[in-house]
This record gives structure tokens, C-alpha cells and sequence, in this order.
């Protein structure tokens, strides 16, 4: 059961993720705010799974205000302009909602969460992960692995003697990677932590010695591992 909370200064936006939330089975939603900080409150203290998070607000856009939470749970935004859905993408949205939207379309937005749910589970604890690529399921050891690269809709593991192409975004790799041995620094890529040979300020190069490049708003976690 994914635990949700909604996010929307229109209390007619509010009712109609209510509605549909209700009829999916695997959502529960426990709590709708019109008032984005009184929702950053209640985030302090408790577990939540997902945000259905409306992007131009007063006060605070959705999106600054999903930035500035030091624990990000999932997020699914809702917006009737178009012209956000970049920057949403820019900060591993699940998804992308555009109002006035279907159940039919909130129900794919939900099954999405629900599958990285999952998939964040079944990696929780274990020293691989398996990746469908084609029709096949492929063992991927984590100590074998020397980064990831996104392309589109596929993610590329680059691993000792191989590399793996499967289609799945960085923000699904990023949840079933083990805390501490990876980390993100570019939006298309991320790279094992002890599998970096040389840290400059705009790329790293790994053991393999590929060259890859790093994204101005990582700079400075990948620095602080030096």
C-alpha cells in the first residue's frame, strides 16, 4: 500500500485526486493540504510513499518546494501548464500530470509509483539486482558495477566485462542502488563510488577509464567525498 498525500491550493483539484485515489486500491490517501507549508510540516513527522504535488501555487512552487525536503518521497505532479514538465522530469518525477486528467491517466500515474514501490523493496538488502532487458531477467552485482548511464527510456550498466541495456529511468536504478556505494552526478548518470579514479569539477573519470561528465547541481556532494 503506497501512503499519499496530496498537495493543491484548488480545493476542486483536491476532490478530484480524492475521487480518484479512492479507487485505487493500492493508494491511500491520508491527508490533502491547500497550504503547501503546513504539508512540509506534516512531512517532518510523518512516513509518506508519494506526493500528488501541484506545481504553480502561491507562496511556493511545487517545484522549489519538492526541492527544499531533505527526504523526498515519490512524486507525482499535477499542473495545468504544460510548460513544467521538463523541470518536473529534472527532479525524477514519477510522473506528469496535466489537468484536466482521467482516472484512466492518474491510475498509470499511480502503477508506476506502485512498480518502483515494489522495486525499491526487492532490492532493499540484497548485493544485486536483477534487470529485464529484452524478454530475459539479468543479474547485475552491484560490486561489478562501475556506473549507470540513462538514455531516454533505457538505462545502460556498465559492468566489468559487459554492459546492460534495459529500459527503465534513473530515478528507478537511483532507489535500488545501495545507500553509500553510488552516486548521482550527472541527470544521466550515476557512478560507483569506489570506482572513481579522478574527480575534476565538470566530469570524473572511472577505474574502466571512461570519461563522464558531471552535472553543475552534483558538484558539490561529489566533492565532499574527497
Amino acid at each position: 500500500m503506497l501512503k499519499a498525500i496530496a498537495i493543491d491550493d484548488e480545493p476542486m483539484a483536491l476532490a478530484v485526486i480524492r475521487s480518484h485515489a479512492a479507487k485505487v486500491t493500492f493508494v491511500e490517501l491520508c491527508s490533502e493540504f491547500t497550504d503547501a507549508f503546513k504539508a512540509m510540516e506534516y512531512l517532518q513527522h510523518e512516513p509518506i510513499d508519494l506526493i500528488f504535488l501541484d506545481i504553480k501555487m502561491p507562496d511556493i512552487s511545487g517545484l522549489d518546494f519538492y526541492n527544499s525536503l531533505n527526504k523526498k518521497p515519490m512524486v507525482i505532479f499535477t499542473t495545468a501548464y504544460s510548460e513544467h514538465a521538463v523541470s518536473s522530469f529534472e527532479l525524477d518525477a514519477v510522473d506528469y500530470l496535466l489537468k484536466p486528467f482521467s482516472l484512466a491517466r492518474f491510475i498509470k500515474g499511480c502503477n508506476k509509483a506502485y512498480e518502483l514501490f515494489n522495486l525499491r523493496n526487492t532490492a532493499k538488502g540484497k548485493d544485486h539486482v536483477f534487470v529485464k532487458t529484452g524478454y530475459d531477467q539479468v543479474r547485475i552485482p552491484f560490486t561489478e558495477l562501475h556506473y549507470l548511464e540513462a538514455t531516454g527510456n533505457y538505462v545502460t550498466f556498465v559492468l566489468n566485462d559487459k554492459r546492460v541495456l534495459s529500459r527503465m529511468t534513473i530515478t528507478e536504478c537511483d532507489s535500488i542502488l545501495p545507500d553509500g556505494g553510488f552516486i548521482r552526478i550527472h541527470r544521466s548518470f550515476i557512478a560507483a563510488v569506489n570506482r572513481i579514479e579522478k574527480i575534476e569539477r565538470h566530469q570524473v573519470t572511472m577505474q574502466n577509464g571512461d570519461v563522464l561528465p558531471v552535472g553543475q547541481s552534483y558538484i558539490t556532494a561529489l566533492q565532499a567525498l574527497r
